[in-house]
C-alpha cells in the first residue's frame, strides 16, 4: 500500500497535476536545503518525494488558490 493514499491527497489538492507540481517543488527544496518540517523519525518514506507527499497529507504545506 502506498502512503499517503492518492484519495486522501486529492481531498487536499484539487488535481493530480497540482499535486505533482507541489510535491516536486517541495522535494527539490528538501534536497537543496535539507530542511524537514517534521522530525526525520516521523516520516515513513526515506525519499524526498515521499516526504513531500507526507507533508501535504499532514497539512504542513498549504495550497493557495489562484485569485481570479
Amino acid at each position: 500500500m502506498i502512503y499517503p493514499s492518492i484519495d486522501k491527497l486529492l481531498n487536499i489538492v484539487d488535481s493530480k497535476y497540482e499535486l505533482v507540481h507541489i510535491s516536486a517543488r517541495r522535494s527539490k527544496e528538501i534536497s537543496k536545503d535539507g530542511f524537514l518540517q517534521m522530525p526525520e523519525s516521523e516520516y515513513k518514506s526515506k525519499k524526498n518525494i515521499g516526504r513531500a507527499l507526507e507533508e501535504v497529507s499532514e497539512g504542513l504545506i498549504t495550497v493557495k488558490k489562484g485569485e481570479e
